[in-house]
C-alpha cells in the first residue's frame, strides 16, 4: 500500500485557497483513477483504490494544516507503509505559479504541514511540490494561503491537479525525475510555460 496525502484545512471555508491545492491535486487523483468513495478515517477523509496494479490509500487530513501529521501517521501505522511509500502533495510558496518540482527529505521551508508529518513519521517522505508563487512580501504570506485563487488563476490549478492525475502512475512506481519531466511537459502544453505562469494566462491561440 502506498499514501497519497493532500495537504490543505477542512471545510468549505477553506476549500479553495491556495493551501489547500494539495486537497484538490489529491481529489483529482482519486476521482481520475474511481477510487473508492471517500469515508471519514485516520482523522481525515480517505479513500483507496489502485494506480498501475499499486494499492493506494488517498489521505487528506481533517486536523487542519497544523496537525496534519497525526493524520498521516496513523494511516502509516495501520497499512504498515514504508516512509518510502509516502508521498505528500502541498502548495509551495517557493516555487512559480504552475511549476511542479519533487523531493524526498530536506527543509520543510516553513511549512506547518510539512513539520508535523516530519515530526511523527519521519523526513524521509516524497514531497509533490505544487507551486502557487510568493505575495513579495513575508509579512503578506498568512494571508497569501488562506486566501482563494482568483478566478484568472483557476486554469493553471485545474491544469496541475488534472497533471497529477494523468501521471500519477509514474509517481506510484516510484519514476518521479520522469513524472517531473512530464509533468512539466504537459503544463507547456496546456499554455503554461516559463513566460505565462506568474500571470496565469494561457497563450494567445
Amino acid at each position: 500500500m502506498m499514501l497519497f496525502t493532500g495537504l490543505g484545512n477542512p471545510g468549505p471555508k477553506y476549500a479553495g485557497n491556495r493551501h489547500n491545492i494539495g486537497f484538490m491535486a489529491v481529489d483529482a487523483i482519486a476521482r481520475r483513477h474511481r477510487f473508492t468513495p471517500w469515508r471519514r478515517r485516520f482523522q481525515g477523509a480517505a479513500c483507496e483504490g489502485e494506480i498501475e496494479g499499486v494499492k493506494v490509500l488517498a489521505l487528506l487530513p481533517e486536523t487542519y494544516m497544523n496537525e496534519s501529521g497525526r493524520a498521516v501517521a496513523e494511516a502509516q501505522r495501520f497499512y504498515k507503509i514504508e516512509l518510502r511509500d509516502v508521498f505528500v502533495f502541498h502548495d509551495e510558496l517557493d516555487l512559480p505559479p504552475a511549476k511542479v518540482r519533487y523531493k524526498v527529505g530536506g527543509g520543510n521551508a516553513g511549512h506547518n504541514g510539512l513539520r508535523s508529518i516530519t515530526a511523527h513519521c519521519g523526513n524521509d517522505y516524497a514531497r509533490l511540490r505544487l507551486g502557487i508563487g510568493h505575495p513579495g512580501d513575508k509579512a503578506l504570506v498568512h494571508n497569501y494561503v488562506l486566501s482563494d485563487f482568483a478566478k484568472a488563476e483557476r486554469g493553471w490549478v485545474d491544469a496541475v491537479c488534472d497533471g497529477c492525475a494523468d501521471l500519477a502512475g509514474l509517481i506510484a512506481t516510484h519514476r518521479l525525475d520522469e513524472f517531473q519531466n512530464r509533468i512539466h511537459l504537459f503544463l507547456d502544453a496546456q499554455g503554461f510555460g516559463a513566460t505565462e505562469k506568474a500571470a496565469g494566462a494561457r497563450k494567445p491561440g
